[in-house]
């Protein structure tokens, strides 16, 4: 079987600043793989890359059928070409990023009609479907305004999901929420894991990575320190880095 998602030798710079060295990674279909590592170590950076949202230097990047090889000798993908590549990934990011002059239930039909132009209808069966999936029927009509932190992250990834991407990509999707919130999110994350979606969770919710991931992969600096599987990684790290990292989340008990 086909990895779901291929990247390699992908490099990013900002200036004079390296962010990504010769990045290799395979994700298999169905897999939740869980980025750690310090602030400022390319995490974030490689997810966009995964979507496009930030262009590489170098390297190839495929998800699904669809792929890109960026470099000198490479065309650079249109607009077009870039936006149908990106709907392939539903990302969420630490903030919302809602459109506050819509209710919930227009915030996730908004994709799939302008993107997809999908009948109206068919749109509204879809987003009141997933919104019942996120735990949030009763919300389609208010506006984000009104809900908590939590409410606002889940009717996020309900938007992603109407896409229909082949995978997700969260982006510190906890990390701005108060800490009675964040188990609800991590509730909804759980279950797709659960039903198969394939998944990249930067995160620094360790507990949650170890259960909910199939692998670890630690970062600093720009590349790929350390990966395998979830459990090993955070319970018996190999290298000195991970193993410093993750002392800070476990001296917090």
């Amino acid at each position: 079987m086909n990895p779901k998602i291929e990247v390699s030798g992908l490099r990013k710079s900002f200036g004079a600043l390296t962010v990504l060295r010769d990045i290799n990674l395979t994700v298999e279909p169905g897999a939740v793989v869980a980025l750690i590592g310090p602030s400022g170590s390319g995490k974030s950076t490689l997810l966009r890359c995964l979507n496009l949202l930030v262009i590489p230097e170098g390297g190839k990047v495929r998800i699904g059928e669809s792929s890109f090889s960026f470099g000198d000798s490479s065309k650079l993908p249109g607009v077009r070409e870039q936006a149908r590549f990106r709907s392939n990934t539903g990302m969420v990011f630490q903030h919302f990023n809602l459109f506050p002059h819509m209710s919930v239930l227009q915030n996730v039909m908004e994709g799939p009609l302008s993107v997809k132009n999908m009948p109206k209808a068919e749109a509204q069966a879809l987003a009141r479907r997933l919104l019942a999936k996120v735990g949030l029927s009763d919300k389609v009509d208010v506006f984000p305004n009104k809900l908590s932190g939590g409410q606002k992250q889940r009717v996020a990834i309900a938007r992603a999901l109407a896409m229909e991407p082949e995978v997700m990509l969260f982006d510190e999707a906890t990390s701005a929420l108060d800490p009675e919130l964040v188990g609800e999110v991590l509730g909804v994350m759980r279950d797709l894991a659960a039903e198969g979606m394939t998944m990249i969770i930067v995160t620094h919710e360790m507990g949650f990575a170890r259960e909910v991931a199939d692998r670890v992969i630690f970062m600093r600096d720009g590349v790929i320190v350390e990966e395998g599987p979830a459990r090993e990684v955070i319970e018996n790290p190999v290298q000195d880095a991970t193993r410093a990292f993750l002392s800070h989340f476990h001296n917090r008990g």
